[in-house]
């Protein structure tokens, strides 16, 4: 939400600096998140002077460019070449200076600078008044009145906007703090506890009056559920005009684009007020009758963006006596707007509930700025006045009278809160007792009225506005929030308390996962659960029928609960690679979500993501890429950390994976990990390789939980090694020459590592070389030559008659 200071300043008449007066409303819980300086022509104007041109005289080198003198003031006149046509002596003129910024209409600055234009210097600009942004015309140079005195600053002559506006990051239960006023408020209330009393204005109405009653439109609420207030009036004889620039400096400041001095006035008043409001063309209200009500289901009804919807039977519409015009509170009709050839409105001021204006404002993809605000709940009672306040305004703009009798559907009015603050209760939750003056105080300052007080509470009414504000715990927030958090002074005592859990949490398990992944140059990922329906396209394991679909989707993009954490995780990288960043490591703990006929199931995984390299190149370290082995230890040194040694490995059954493997123990699947397909990267515009891992964390986490410790006592016995040099059929893997190696000897042997692998010249064809070493301890006393040579002989008899190996 933008508040412009200025505006802000009609309601408060505070001299506080913008920097100070954010620094309070941040204190008041209304979070400043930035403060942009705003000028109704970019720079101000600044470094350009008023001149008068002295002599004017055709250029030598140049048929269209004239040569000028010109004062602006200082001890010597300035030569300035000008190409405009109507450039003359004894001009009164703006001179944009050396040194002097302006900026184009696509706000791109460009800055004056001393040149020569055709051999000749020029040592400035006139200029005309689109290159100072006072106007669209490029016609000729600004001549300006001849009584404006030489020297004087261009921005002392014209009427520019400089202000200052608050960007609020507003917490959705403040719907009283959605306007200049509703700030205004809570700006006073912070004021009030710095023992500084400034007055709240606000807009007068008292010369709200009916001229005649020569155009009267009947209302009718057939639904006062859904439209519990509903308030009209008419407007004759305006003229749909250019807003003035006051009100178009108020608007733009607050990112609002003017539109006309009708519709601008009623988006001023719902920024200054919070109240939203809504103009018909009079002339196209069928019947002279407003009919509040729902419409059947399936009806077709065109919106101002010209898009056509279908109506739900719950969405409540504003009809005349044959068609609907308006989707209430939400967006207007493209048949019932003001247009420039309106001369007689109806206006429209009302509260409707809240509820019914957030589901169809959800239901048609449609956030507008009276939705933002109906959608939380507005004042009931500002309805009448913000109305008479929008209706003069108009007048004031658009020249009319006010033809009818202001009609006000009010039959139940909702009433202001009625709470019982305990004193003990509030010390309680503050931690602190804050003097009951003080409370006092404060509650009044909100316009929260205090009926009673009795030695330990007070009775209260807090007005219906404040809608956030309905229990004690609600009336201690506020307090507290006005009186300042950071008055509360910090106890030198803390208070805890030890919870006995198992060390087999989920939480300490992620956390042991995710510190070793972290140390390993793994970034953790958090995506959201919701996903695009699409994606089940990319493999036929995931099914739509097992979709579990959102009923009011924030868009179709995030419109179904997610069946695989892959697409998220793609979507990442993706993100990364379009910002120059190609090496990335992922890891990303979340659920999936399915529906099996009906039953709705959660599967808690954990995914590994690699692309690009795994380091970055430096003077001593080439960089090495992300490939499938280094994936694969990651993957294992993780399961072994989880106490998880012995696993199968079987070729991966994915449509996902060009290659990969899945891990099991048991029956049970552990993780499925590979080389994705260049297709499902396609889908998301990535050209690099992109290693996967998706982990089935249930699982896991019960085998962990199953796990026993085991441990033994270090060796003092020495370990000795020794290598083999095999030549092999390049058919023979690795994992057969580990196996026949741990069954040839099951008790000395502890380790066998694979340390070269080498195909090419010098070997026949069809074969490789493996490069194995053989690690051999005895855990009670020192191997002898004749054991280890034992052992060896074993291993290569093994070798020669299972694999066909040859020692090189």
């Amino acid at each position: 939400m933008k508040i412009s200071y200025n505006w802000l300043k009609q309601f408060i008449k505070t001299d506080w600096a913008p920097e100070q007066t954010s620094e309070l409303l941040t204190d008041l819980g209304l979070e400043v998140e930035g403060v942009e300086r705003y000028q109704s022509v970019k720079g101000g104007l600044e470094g350009v002077i008023v001149g008068k041109v002295l002599t004017c005289v055709k250029h030598p080198n140049a048929d269209k460019l004239k040569i000028t003198t010109v004062d602006i003031g200082g001890d010597e006149p300035l030569q300035i070449v000008c190409g405009a046509p109507n450039v003359a002596a004894g001009q009164i003129v703006p001179v944009a200076t050396i040194g002097t910024t302006l900026y184009t209409e696509e706000d791109e600055a460009w800055t004056i600078k001393k040149g020569k234009i055709r051999g000749e210097e020029s040592h400035g600009m006139i200029c005309a008044e689109d290159e100072l942004g006072l106007g669209k015309s490029h016609d000729g140079i600004m001549v300006l009145d001849d009584t404006i005195k030489v020297g004087t600053q261009a921005a002392d002559i014209f009427d520019i906007e400089n202000d200052y506006v608050f960007e609020i990051g507003l917490t959705p239960n403040r719907a009283d703090a959605m306007s200049h006023l509703g700030t205004a408020r809570d700006l006073k209330a912070g004021l009030v506890q710095k023992d500084i009393n400034l007055e709240l204005i606000t807009p007068s109405v008292s010369a709200f009056h009916t001229d005649n009653r020569m155009l009267k439109i009947d209302i009718d609420v057939l639904n006062k559920d859904l439209a519990p207030r509903y308030c009209g009036v008419t407007i004759s004889g305006l003229k749909v005009a250019e807003s003035p620039a006051w009100l178009q400096h108020r608007l733009k400041a607050i990112g609002l684009s003017p539109i006309n001095n009708i519709v601008d006035a009623t988006n001023y008043v719902l920024h200054e007020l919070g109240q939203p409001l809504h103009a018909f063309d009079a002339v196209k209200v069928s019947g002279n009758k407003i009919e509040v009500k729902t419409l059947k289901s399936g009806t077709k009804f065109t919106t101002l963006d010209g898009i056509e919807r279908e109506l739900h039977e719950d969405d409540l519409m504003i009809c005349d006596a044959e068609k609907p015009m308006c989707i209430a509170g939400v967006f207007g009709g493209i048949d019932s707007g003001v247009t420039e050839s309106t001369t007689s409105i109806f206006l429209e001021s009302a509260y409707f509930n809240p509820i019914s204006i957030r589901k169809s404002a959800k239901r048609h993809g449609l956030n507008t700025d009276a939705s933002f605000r109906f959608e939380r709940g507005i004042d009931p009672n500002i309805t009448e006045y913000a109305l008479k306040r929008a209706a003069l305004l108009i007048q004031e703009l658009a020249g009319g009278e006010i033809t009818s009798d202001l009609i006000d559907v009010y039959p139940n009015k909702i009433e202001d809160f009625q709470v019982r603050l305990s004193f003990d209760n509030a010390k309680k939750l503050i931690g602190e007792e804050i003097p009951r003056e003080i409370i006092k105080s404060i509650l009044t300052s909100l316009d929260i009225k205090v009926n009673n007080v009795t030695e330990t509470g007070l009775g209260l009414t807090v007005p219906a506005y404040r809608n956030d504000v309905q229990r004690e715990a609600d009336i201690i927030e506020e307090i507290l929030r006005v009186y300042g958090y950071n008055n509360i002074k910090t106890t030198e005592k803390l208070n805890a308390s030890i919870s006995s859990t198992s060390r087999f949490e989920d939480h300490k398990i992620q956390n042991i996962v995710g510190n070793q992944l972290a140390a390993q140059g793994f970034y953790e990922i958090l995506a959201n659960s919701l996903t695009n329906p699409s994606y089940i396209t990319l493999s036929e394991q995931l099914k739509e029928a097992h979709n579990i679909t959102m009923l009011n989707p924030l868009s179709n993009d995030l419109s179904v609960m997610r069946q695989s954490l892959l697409f998220s995780g793609l979507e990442a990288i993706s993100h990364n690679i379009n910002r120059k960043r190609q090496d990335l490591k992922f890891f990303e703990f979340g659920k999936t979500y399915h529906n099996y006929n009906g039953t709705r199931e959660e599967v808690k995984h954990l995914t590994l993501f690699a692309t690009g390299n795994q380091n970055k190149e430096s003077w001593h370290t080439s960089a090495k890429k992300s490939d499938f082995f280094f994936l694969k230890g990651s993957i294992i040194s993780l399961l072994n950390r989880l106490g998880i040694s012995r696993f199968n490995e079987t070729p991966i059954k994915s449509d996902l994976f060009s290659e990969g493997l899945t891990l099991s123990l048991g029956k049970t699947k552990l993780a499925d990990f590979g080389l994705l397909k260049k297709s499902v990267l396609k889908h998301f515009d990535i050209s690099q390789e992109v290693l996967f891992a998706d982990f089935n964390w249930d699982a896991i986490l019960d085998i962990v939980k199953r796990n026993k410790i085991t441990f033994k006592a270090i060796p003092k016995y020495p370990e000795v090694r020794r290598d083999f040099a095999l030549l092999l059929d390049d058919t023979v893997s690795f994992e057969s020459i580990h196996k026949i190696a741990k069954q040839s000897e099951k008790q000395l042997l502890k380790n066998v590592s694979l340390f070269d692998v080498y195909q090419g010249k010098n070997l026949p064809k069809g074969k490789k070389s493996y490069a194995v070493s053989f690690t051999i301890q005895d855990e009670n006393k020192t191997l002898t030559d004749k054991q280890i040579d034992k052992i060896m002989n074993k291993l290569q008899v093994n070798f020669e008659k299972q694999l066909g190996a040859e020692l090189r």
